[in-house]
């Protein structure tokens, strides 16, 4: 049976709005529908305030249109962004609390000054460490990051990947590598290997479907004996795919290594901008440089009549970068051969180098390298020159 737009409308309909206030497509929460090789792509408008408390609304979409008969993939997003000939409509939402009595509003720590990350302990043989991250989950993160180390080594680099997202690994899987690490003397671990990356994963050492649960410290402990209890070798660059959000993982790494800089992954919806923000904001503070935004899932094209679809909105990243004066390093479409390829461990840049996708990798990993070395040049700079007569 073939999928129609009717169809999944007609289902869509049984999902309870916010507050189980009618049904979401009555409320013109549904953007346009897209249909394309019985995969389903749509967003859900919502407000911005409440975009935490819809997430169980957006599970429910997508799990509803899963459920179709001849439906072979689903791709559901919150948005706050509005889009012409879409269903939106005004989004019922809670009456305002009353307004808190006034309380002392901590002042922020100021920036780190620059000497501070000159006095941090680098990892022996690595030129150059790269932080990949993101403010929410779901926006493609680790495929990002992956295809970004790949990129970098196809341009002619000594690469390295460390998985610090300790709570949710995933390079085991996106780059095909099973088994445990060998050690060098019973302390020091050998990196895993694969398409000529050196990689470290948490991963490797428990098992895929083993719960993480972390403290501070805890996190701490397990993010630096992977970066530094390890044998890397000689890299030009370790690229560290970090866990979403803005918490131990991301503080222990900005304050115990001095990272080159930091690149931040998005969509292009608003409600993942305002979480972009916020990882920004955290490098700002503890001193390291932003390398640039990465939009992933910018555009869709049709891959019958290659016509474009914006289905979650397009060039908020790049909006946001120019207002930051931060680099835009690129735009990533809504391809679903970037997902299975890397669900499959054989992500686009190795599987289809000659391909579009594996291009635009390559020249967001040009320019990536390109601002490793305009900081690293302004680094230089900064340090007095001292002559002894």
């Amino acid at each position: 049976m073939a999928v129609t737009k009717e169809i999944v409308v007609e289902r869509l309909k049984t999902v309870n709005g916010p507050d189980f206030t009618g049904n979401i497509v009555d409320l013109g929460m549904v953007s346009e529908i897209f249909i394309a090789d019985s995969k389903v792509f749509f967003s859900i408008t919502v407000p911005a305030a409440r975009a935490q408390e819809m997430e169980p609304l957006r599970a429910a979409a997508e799990r509803v249109v899963k459920a179709i008969p001849g439906v072979a993939g689903a791709v559901v997003a919150l948005t706050a962004e509005k889009k012409g000939g879409g269903m939106e409509a005004p989004v019922p939402s809670r009456p305002a609390p009353r307004p808190a009595p006034p309380a002392a509003v901590p002042r922020a720590a100021p920036h780190a000054p620059a000497s501070q990350s000159h006095g941090k302990r680098g990892v022996p043989g690595i030129e150059a460490i790269i932080a990949v991250a993101s403010g929410k989950g779901g926006v493609g993160k680790s495929t990002t990051a992956v295809n970004l180390a790949l990129g970098l080594a196809a341009n002619g680099l000594r690469v390295g990947v460390l998985d610090a997202d300790i709570y949710g690994p995933s390079m085991p899987r996106l780059l095909n590598i099973h088994g445990r690490p060998q050690t060098v003397d019973g302390k020091i671990l050998k990196p895993m290997e694969n398409y000529g990356l050196k990689v470290m994963s948490m991963g490797f050492l428990v098992d895929e479907e083993t719960p993480m649960i972390w403290r501070g410290p805890m996190v701490m402990s397990a993010l630096t004996q992977m970066l530094r209890e390890v044998e890397w070798g000689r890299l030009d660059v370790l690229v560290v795919d970090m866990p979403p959000g803005t918490g131990d993982a991301q503080l222990t790494m900005a304050q115990q290594v001095p990272l080159a800089g930091a690149v931040i992954v998005s969509t292009p919806q608003d409600l993942a901008l305002i979480d972009a923000r916020k990882g920004l904001n955290m490098f700002k503070k503890v001193d390291v440089p932003l390398l640039g935004i990465v939009e992933n899932m910018s555009y869709f094209l049709a891959p019958d009549t290659g016509k474009r679809y914006d289905i979650f909105g397009h060039g908020g990243a790049r909006r946001e970068a120019e207002r930051l004066g931060v680099t835009f390093l690129g735009e990533v479409p809504l391809e679903m051969g970037i997902r299975e390829s890397s669900d499959a461990g054989t992500p686009v840049v190795v599987s289809k180098p000659d391909g579009a996708e594996a291009k635009i990798y390559r020249d967001i990993a040009s320019k990536v390298w390109d601002r490793v070395n305009e900081e690293r040049g302004a680094a230089e700079a900064a340090v007095p020159n001292i002559v002894f007569e």
